[in-house]
């Protein structure tokens, strides 16, 4: 019976939630194994030095130890393969265990396989690593890529201001809450592996795998069953995963690692550190006339696979929205003698944000445009898109200037400025930012494979995964309408490399883009059969590339108010306005942004990865590093519209990134903006009471 209810479109409340919030989640370590082996890492601990002996006699004796391995056991293994974004000029290596060198704290120098987690990690302090400290290298820049369009040195000498900024990003620890886990069974009739992995890309891990290890990939399953949270750092594949299915080959049994809190801390990929200079050139009327930007990006001494993604991205995004024909843009990766860095939620889109956002804000306080009206009159016009910009990116479709026109009437900016003023004059220190924001979904292809049982069921297989997205739910949703068929009947299946398609993955805000889409075009090839008169079971594969990327786009608004007393910052308001293209599930989207926005706050406000000079981590638990707790977020005034994105054959655009891109830019102007009476013009991030405090005592002593 055929179900008329439009799906799409609908807030229809998450089918994953029942099993997970019940405490009913099956996640890699709750994989139950056949008298498993457990690994445990003897961890470097200097940031550079020479192994001259790893003495692992005491260990090997220890109760319940099975093995102890070094680095010498696992010279053979290949290296993991880079996305080469930006053109490579250095190779780095692929160290599962620390070969001669350690180049980093926290880098794995030995292993050790124990009947019990327990006893392998106390198996692991009897390992003695004879080391000699060495000094922290020069970084190295190990990757680089420049654009250039019109003639940007003769518009800036035209330019009646040019107005400059410098952006330092703290490092980041992306700390999801189920840490890094493997699970690995193995299969003694078939020399084979079942591999449980909390992981972004279940299809990547299993090719990756296979070329490391020098094995053919159809000797390794691949699932991802429940996943607590990734944001980027589950994207790649890491040394300890690798050793682990090692491990289980080598010796034959089933392996079990999952990594403490410390250890997501001292070899997890950080996100952000970003150094980012830009110089802006405008006319008097607030027309921009020229960009020049430079951006680094700090990766570690071995790169996962999306290593240089940040770096691109925080460069070949610019200048975002606005139209700026002469650009000179420069990016490169420097590797640092610390933990690895990679992607994490935003992945250099938050990075381009704040450079250009600040240039613009600096641009209006230079001409004494509204902060607003100068963004209007620069943003590309809904009439020139497509737009091609300097940097090569193509921008789909949309009405820039319409979400600063809601945000101006949805956050009441107008009153707000009334507002902010009148409590200036009695001495509070309080601002407004605003920030626009791009937002590109990735590009290529994935799969779907759908299946139109006898008894009207139906099963979608997705090559795309899960990790929290409500995926399952908006893919049921799409095929729903398609089909005509209730939610109740379908099955929505992903991240098993046996019982899925090939797929890449969830990463880059894609996967309803693309994976909705892949889904959307195989149940209307199994309609089109009905329509024909065909009966069930029938199944459709499809494998569906877009036409490049979806770009999403927004305007945020933040209010923002410094206790002069103590530098301790208040959010008073934050209201954001997104285009996020056809909209599968307004409730999926809503959470996507609040989540992205709490984000995006830790940056701007509270959180920091920071070593000292000798490389040591110090902040290495959440004793020392400062997540957002609930009550530190603010209420969060969500608004959307919808312009489908001709891109993809659903019009869908990403969301996952929305908050990060937004709310560090919007909530940095903002905190500036509170402080500009007293003579600031530039903060970090992020904006600690210790950091505000510092630079209200700096201006009222003349010190800034």
């Amino acid at each position: 019976m055929r179900d008329h209810i439009h799906h799409i479109g609908q807030g229809i409340a998450r089918r994953e939630d029942a099993v997970l919030v019940a405490g009913m989640g099956r996640y890699a370590d709750d994989i139950q194994l056949r008298d498993p082996l457990y690994v445990s890492f003897l961890r470097s601990l200097v940031p550079c030095g020479e192994i001259l002996n790893v003495e692992t006699d005491d260990a090997l004796v220890a109760d319940g130890v099975a093995a102890v391995h070094g680095g010498a056991d696992v010279t053979h293994l290949g290296p993991l393969a880079v996305n080469p974004l930006i053109p490579i000029s250095v190779q780095t290596g692929f160290p599962v265990l620390a070969q001669a060198q350690v180049q980093a704290v926290g880098q794995p120098v030995a292993a050790v396989l124990a009947n019990s987690a327990a006893r392998a990690q106390d198996a692991a302090e009897l390992i003695f690593a004879d080391i000699v400290d060495q000094p922290i290298a020069e970084p190295q820049t190990v990757a680089e890529q420049s654009w250039s369009a019109g003639d940007g040195a003769a518009a800036m000498g035209q330019a009646d201001h040019i107005v400059d900024c410098t952006i330092r990003h703290p490092r980041l620890a992306p700390s999801p809450l189920e840490p890094r886990a493997i699970a690995v069974a193995y299969h003694g009739d078939s020399d084979t592996v079942t591999v449980w992995h909390s992981t972004q890309t279940p299809h990547r891990t299993r090719s990756a795998l296979a070329d490391i290890l020098g094995v053919d990939a159809a000797r390794i399953r691949v699932i991802a069953p429940h996943v607590g949270g990734a944001f980027g750092m589950k994207a790649s594949l890491y040394p300890e995963e690798v050793f682990s299915v090692w491990a289980a080959f080598h010796h034959k049994r089933d392996m079990k690692w999952t990594a403490s809190r410390s250890e997501e801390f001292l070899s997890a990929t950080q996100g952000r550190g970003v150094t980012s200079k830009g110089r802006l050139g405008l006319r008097s009327d607030g027309v921009f006339l020229a960009l020049q930007a430079e951006v680094e990006g700090p990766v570690g001494k071995w790169l996962p696979n999306s290593a240089l993604t940040t770096a691109w991205n925080a460069a070949r995004i610019l200048p975002s929205g606005y139209n700026i024909s002469n650009l000179d843009i420069s990016t490169r990766a420097v590797a640092h003698n610390l933990a690895p860095t990679g992607i994490y939620r935003g992945a250099g889109r938050p990075e381009a944000n704040c450079l250009i956002e600040r240039l613009v804000d600096k641009a209006a306080v230079v001409t004494g445009l509204d902060p607003l009206e100068i963004r209007r009159r620069n943003l590309v016009a809904s009439t020139d898109l497509p737009y091609r910009t300097g940097t090569g990116n193509l921008l789909d479709s949309g009405d820039y200037a319409r979400a600063l026109t809601l945000l101006e009437e949805k956050a009441g900016y107008a009153a707000a400025l009334r507002d902010r003023d009148a409590r200036r004059s009695r001495g509070e220190l309080v601002g407004l930012g605003i920030g626009f924001y791009l937002e590109p979904s990735g590009s290529g292809w994935e799969t779907a494979q759908v299946t139109l049982n006898a008894d009207g069921s139906v099963l979608v297989a997705s090559g795309s995964s899960s990790q929290g997205h409500g995926r399952e739910t908006a893919f049921a949703q799409i095929a729903a309408d398609v089909l005509g068929v209730a939610m109740g009947q379908i099955t929505v299946i992903c991240g098993d490399t046996e019982t899925c398609p090939e797929g890449i993955g969830a990463l880059a805000s894609r996967s309803t883009a693309i994976g909705g889409s892949a889904v959307m075009l195989a149940c209307e090839e199994i309609k089109a059969r009905q329509d024909k008169r065909e009966t069930a079971p029938m199944s459709a594969d499809i494998r569906y590339e877009n036409k490049g990327e979806a770009w999403g786009y927004g305007a945020y608004m933040v209010v923002l108010s410094v206790d002069r007393e103590t530098g301790v910052p208040t959010i008073e308001q934050a209201v954001a306005v997104d285009d996020t293209g056809r909209i599968i599930n307004p409730v999926l989207v809503a959470g996507q942004v609040q989540g992205g926005f709490a984000q995006g706050l830790g940056e701007a406000m509270m959180e920091q990865v920071i070593y000292d000079g000798d490389g040591q981590l110090l902040t290495g638990s959440f004793m020392d590093y400062a997540l957002p707790r609930a009550s530190d977020m603010p209420h969060l005034a969500q608004h959307t519209f919808e312009t489908p994105s001709p891109m993809n054959a659903l019009g869908a655009k990403g969301v996952g990134e929305a908050g990060t891109i937004g709310a560090p830019a919007a909530i940095l102007n903002a905190a500036i903006d509170a402080l500009r009476p007293l003579g600031v013009e530039d903060l970090q991030m992020p904006l600690t009471s210790q950091a505000l405090w510092h630079a209200i005592h700096a201006a009222e002593e003349g010190t800034t």
